[in-house]
């Protein structure tokens, strides 16, 4: 078999096999087939679109590519992804309350590049936690506690980093199938037996449009429901930023006011549809039973005294629950004025995104340090009044000059109008597999 031949079929819109599949994440893997080639691979895939078969074939060569996690010894194992977005924390919320209802929750999660960091760079924001586990380490956290979130291993899923990497410099990113496998693959190889999908959509999203949005939520419940997983996926807003804080410390601070029962609106409807789809699946249980069984956890404090136990268990300093001074603090903390009075009708979340970037909050390339302690947070919300000269956010950073950058950009993602204006609905579809 060549590479050549496989190209060249795609490129003419016929259908891959699942051994020419094979063969070509096999070479991705080993190194036997360039850059070049697979770049090609990737272009015709893009143009030419993959059929279901040639879609499972590809996720499933892709997870088995590596290391693959056998959770078979845990009953009632339930996982989560998100697609990314702006002050998006959930996991840190969501995964204690399921966990606090008896469910298994092994959650492999990666770190951040762009706007800001992912779960794991939120979670080593807390003083001393330790998100690397050996195989053995997190069988036994997972058996002893029932909840880990850990970072993924690098021999898991290795050729959807290989992939991921050139669709990234090859304008190939925005395929349903290629984003589809990439994520599926990933929550194959960790192994759990349910899977709920957290798809952002609006301008701090992955995906902007709705509709592309609810494509790919369809294609990876089939992916899941193909390969004997139990999946449900919500599409979400992204419009505006997820609850107020953006930055990892301050969202880890934000994620535990939510487990006390304070936290934002926003953070706190979409946390408790999150839970409560996990528990169903995993409990199989009706969802309006699961609803209940997470408000509890979440309002009685179960959901806060796991994620303690899960602090303590990899090493972290627990006292950040009712010491959040502990946390990496930024030594300047400067207030965002609004010029003019009116009612908050759009907050952009991706110029919020941009800022906490410029203040350090996320990463540029692969590899650089993040900033902990920077981010913004936000005082005011889409549909609240504000006057002029009324504070809309605190930005915090380290020096004057991303200070200067940051503040331009907040104020250039607020829209503020004369008449009032409804905030759009956080949770906006549900499709269950």
């Amino acid at each position: 078999m060549r590479m050549y031949d496989v190209i060249k079929k795609k490129r003419d819109g016929m259908k891959l096999s699942a051994d020419e599949i094979s063969f070509f994440i096999r070479g991705c893997v080993s190194g036997e087939i360039p850059d070049e080639q697979i770049a090609a691979l990737l272009m015709a895939i893009y143009i030419n679109g993959m059929c279901g078969e040639e879609t499972d074939a590809l996720t499933k060569a892709m997870a088995y590519s590596g290391y693959v996690q056998d959770l078979s010894a845990f009953q009632g194992t339930v996982d989560k992804h998100s697609t990314g977005g702006v002050g998006d924390k959930t996991s840190l919320i969501v995964a204690p309350i399921v966990a606090a209802n008896g469910c298994t929750v092994a959650k492999m999660s990666g770190r951040s590049l762009g706007h800001t960091g992912g779960t794991i760079d939120k979670l080593e924001s807390i003083p001393g936690f330790r998100t690397s586990l050996s195989p053995d380490e997190f069988e036994r956290q997972l058996s002893d506690i029932g909840i880990v979130i850990a970072s993924q291993s690098g021999e898991m899923a290795p050729a959807d980093k290989k992939i991921y990497a050139l669709r990234d410099l090859t304008a190939t990113i925005e395929s349903i199938p290629l984003i589809a496998s990439s994520i599926m693959s990933k929550k194959l190889a960790a192994g759990a037996e349910s899977i709920v999908l957290d798809v952002k959509t609006g301008k701090g999203a992955f995906m902007t449009d709705i509709e592309k949005s609810r494509a790919l939520a369809n294609e990876m419940i089939r992916i899941g429901k193909a390969s004997g997983k139990k999946v449900a996926a919500l599409i979400t807003d992204m419009d505006a930023p997820l609850g107020n804080a953006v930055g990892n410390s301050l969202e880890v601070e934000e994620a535990v006011s939510v487990l006390r029962g304070e936290g934002p609106s926003d953070l706190t409807e979409l946390c408790l549809a999150l839970a409560s789809h996990m528990i169903s699946l995993s409990r199989n249980i009706p969802f309006d039973n699961a609803r209940a069984m997470a408000e509890r956890s979440l309002y009685n404090r179960d959901g806060l005294e796991k994620l303690r136990e899960l602090i303590i268990y990899q090493h972290g300093d627990p006292d950040i629950i009712e010491s959040p001074e502990l946390m990496h603090k930024a030594p300047i903390k400067e207030p965002v004025i609004s010029e003019s009075g009116g009612f908050i009708s759009a907050e952009d979340a991706l110029c919020i995104g941009n800022a906490a970037l410029a203040l350090g909050a996320g990463r540029e390339s692969i590899g650089a340090s993040i900033d902990h302690s920077a981010g913004v947070l936000l005082l005011v919300k889409p549909g609240d009044r504000v006057e002029k000269g009324q504070p809309l956010a605190v930005l915090h950073g380290k020096d004057a000059k991303s200070i200067i950058k940051a503040r331009q950009i907040v104020l250039s993602s607020f829209s503020i109008s004369d008449k009032p204006v409804s905030a759009r609905p956080v949770l906006l579809d549900v499709f269950l597999g």
